[in-house]
């Protein structure tokens, strides 16, 4: 079901963004100013995060090389795989706008004058990005593509406090604001597995930073290394540290909670071997990234994908259909489904019904222009029943979507009394391993009493069971329904 546009895998990578952009492999080359941290100097705090060893590290650059040496070292090494690449200056050595200003200025400008650099990368701190800077950034933006990656880690404010962060979310959100109020693209890093956070937390993370818009996301893994404050956290207490399959599972979760024009940076971490303390498997780098990979495949789902509730309803007819299977769609409305389900069954039957001649008309001309051996018989509505017990056991999939016809005559809805009677009659068609799928839409005062007059039928059927699919608490938000028999 899911061919993924933007790229092979099943969310929105970094290289593929860079591909589509600069229609050419694009690297990043990790430079070190050599600044300090507001967290560790005592502007806000001292020592840093507590899996802070010594200040963040993105590479190994020496800090006391001009930055042209820096970016040369760099960029040889990276030039042995992609000979013909252009490149990204990324500072992301603890935080890169917390220096006097005339520095940074002169830093940032000069690596624009480089051959084939064609943006720059900013890693820092909501709280170090002083009102001057930020007029600076507004002016480099303007030449160059500009990316400012802004640390939050979490959003709850107990593990920020546990975990000396620094700063309120209140003060991320400020910045992020001014910052996307000028155009800037933003990048935010969030940490997976800190401590005694819950599968849930780590999900409502990413669920705020979907609202916000955000333009790209790094994903860690929580990592523990030795001599910092963590490490001892860690002795005292034991916390629990995710496993590879628990990291991976909260990860897929998260990627389906994301819109999917949000670019994925980063999907792991990558410490330093021998500072290493807990979890080892996190050095297998690409071995996580391919069971992130099959985990979405397994589950069929993507990014974005728990954003639309049917994308689970298309999951779910799909799951189960074959080349020459019988199909109903009940509600054509607009021909989107007959659509996905003819496209699914190339040597089977499709019958198509809605009590509306616009909706018989718009799904005719959808599938017109699909399909070029497309014939479309007329059946009297009152036929439907007698020509559909010929094919009485031979149905494999019967779907249905409730409501009003989109972009239509909003009082012409389906009504409880008339669907609970197809479904019935669509049950005495189904093969052994067919099932119904049903879309409900209780946030009309007809579809609220559909929605509770259908549940209230399903529960007095025997030898059927069926599922509710929920992608939201919110109780007036569409669902899917999917009945079956009971083996």
């Amino acid at each position: 079901m899911f061919k993924y546009t933007k790229g092979n895998k099943r969310y929105y990578t970094l290289d593929n963004y860079y591909k589509n952009k600069y229609n050419s492999k694009v690297f990043k080359v990790s430079l070190n100013l050599g600044l300090s941290c507001p967290n560790i100097d005592g502007t806000k705090g001292y020592g840093g995060c507590i899996y802070c060893k010594n200040g963040s590290k993105t590479s190994y650059s020496d800090k006391n090389k001009p930055l042209q040496i820096q970016f040369e070292d760099v960029k040889k090494i990276l030039h042995k795989k992609w000979p013909k690449a252009k490149y990204i200056a990324y500072f992301g050595n603890n935080t890169n706008t917390y220096g006097n200003l005339k520095y940074l200025k002169k830093s940032f400008e000069e690596v624009l004058t480089y051959k084939n650099v064609v943006g720059i990368n900013i890693a820092t701190r909501c709280d170090a990005i002083s009102p001057e800077c930020l007029e600076y950034l507004k002016e480099l933006n303007q030449k160059t593509d500009l990316v400012i990656e802004l640390g939050l880690q979490t959003i709850h404010k107990q593990t920020s406090k546990l975990i000396n962060r620094g700063h309120t979310l209140e003060e991320f959100e400020t910045m992020y604001k001014k910052l996307k109020e000028n155009n800037i693209k933003v990048v935010v890093h969030i940490i997976n597995g800190l401590p005694y956070e819950t599968k849930e937390m780590m999900i409502e993370t990413v669920k705020y930073l979907n609202k916000l818009k955000i333009d790209g996301i790094k994903i860690h893994m929580l990592h523990i290394l030795k001599d910092t404050k963590l490490e001892k956290l860690y002795e005292k207490e034991k916390f629990h540290i995710l496993t590879k399959e628990e990291y991976i599972d909260i990860v897929c979760d998260q990627l389906e909670n994301l819109n999917e024009n949000v670019v994925i940076n980063r999907i792991t971490g990558d410490p330093d071997q021998n500072d290493l303390v807990e979890p080892k498997w996190i050095l297998k780098k690409f071995s996580v990234i391919n069971d992130i990979d099959k985990e979405l495949k397994r589950r069929n789902t993507c990014q974005g994908f728990n954003l639309c509730i049917l994308n689970k309803s298309k999951t779910l007819m799909e799951e189960s259909l074959k080349d020459k299977d019988l199909v109903i769609d009940a509600t054509i409305g607009n021909g989107k489904d007959s659509l996905f389900l003819l496209n699914h069954i190339t040597n089977g039957y499709l019958f198509g019904f809605d009590i509306q001649k616009k909706a018989i008309n718009n799904t005719n001309n959808v599938l017109k222009e699909h399909f070029n051996n497309y014939k479309l018989f007329n059946i009297r509505h009152e036929q439907m029943y007698k020509v559909l017990k010929d094919y009485k056991k031979k149905i494999s999939l019967i779907v249905f979507n409730l409501g009003y016809l989109p972009n239509s005559n909003k009082k012409v809805k389906t009504n409880y009394k008339t669907t609970i009677k197809a479904i019935k009659e669509g049950l005495k068609l189904l093969n052994n391993k067919g099932h119904i799928v049903i879309t409900i839409y209780p946030g009309h005062e007809e579809g609220l009493k559909e929605s509770i007059e259908i549940k209230k039928f399903l529960k007095t059927l025997k030898n059927y069971t069926y599922e509710e699919f929920h992608n939201t608490g919110n109780n007036i938000a569409p669902y899917v329904i999917n009945i079956k028999r009971t083996i």
